[in-house]
């Protein structure tokens, strides 16, 4: 498969916003129109080749390399292809992204997969806060795709989502699923404090034990058939999570009935022994 290769010549000194990195903008043109394309480093208009070695065939699988920590809105609104980022990303990775794939290597910024609507976004470090979120003022965060981060993450993971899977491999900060409406939100390490605040739909499931707000009601312990449904499709990313009951079993809560909301946390109880 061809493969289009971006090096940043070096880091820049205020953030860059790189919204044109893109298969959906890049693949179709000839390597010329690439180099020639508009990035912004601050509020200057820029070519693309002034801040980036450009090798390579044009293509839908985008290769990016360098010190990317302050280049933002790397595969905004994609709905095909893949990127893959070798070392550390700024903030809003994937934004608004439809269909595609990007991987990091490394780190990413806040708003990973905000308000994005499908795909598929993996990123093997850690990640800042509010993954798959809805901006300020926006009433629905995510409405699909799958979001997996292996390492931690910050605050407000999912606020508002409606659809779609967001995985954190290790532990999360405070106020994961904050004003939920849908989906699912899987915490292999457990969070902080607060989370699921003023959810009304939608699903949390932690493998760890985590502090619940008094406004979550226990329902029982058991194990949801669709656990079954979902350890099936995360194991083709490699994830795994519990679902036999030889193994243990869920602690189900509902809430958040301060909204009131129709949302459930599951917490998963080792069988004993």
């Amino acid at each position: 498969m061809s493969t289009l290769k971006l090096t940043l010549k070096d880091a820049p000194a205020v953030p860059l916003e790189a919204e044109s990195l893109s298969p959906d903008l890049l693949a179709t043109k000839s390597l010329d129109e690439i180099r020639a394309a508009p990035i912004y480093l601050g509020k200057r208009k820029r070519r693309l080749d002034e801040l980036f070695d450009v090798t390579g065939e044009p293509s839908e699988n985008l290769e990016l390399h360098g010190e990317l920590g302050r280049v933002k809105w790397i595969g905004r609104g994609m709905t095909r292809g893949r990127i893959t980022v070798h070392g550390d990303v700024g903030m809003h990775l994937g934004a608004h992204m439809k269909a595609g794939e990007i991987e990091v290597r490394g780190n990413a910024g806040d708003w990973v997969g905000g308000e994005m609507k499908g795909g598929f976004i993996r990123v093997r470090g850690n990640a800042g806060g509010q993954i798959g979120a809805a901006y300020r003022g926006s009433m629905a965060g995510m409405r699909g795709g799958t979001i997996i981060v292996e390492g931690t993450a910050g605050l407000e993971i999912g606020m508002r989502m409606r659809r779609g899977v967001i995985v954190i491999g290790g532990r999360a900060k405070d106020f994961v699923g904050l004003q939920m409406k849908g989906g699912t939100i899987v915490l292999l390490k457990g969070a902080e404090i607060r989370t699921g605040a003023w959810m009304m739909r939608g699903t949390i499931i932690s493998l760890e034990p985590i502090p619940l707000l008094p406004t979550f009601a226990f329902d029982a312990v058991q194990n949801p058939i669709f656990m079954n449904l979902y350890a099936k499709r995360l194991g083709q990313f490699g994830v795994s999570v519990p679902y036999l009951a030889s193994e243990g079993g869920y602690e189900c809560y509902s809430g958040d009935s301060s909204v009131p909301g129709k949302g459930e946390i599951l917490v998963w109880r080792p069988a004993a022994g």
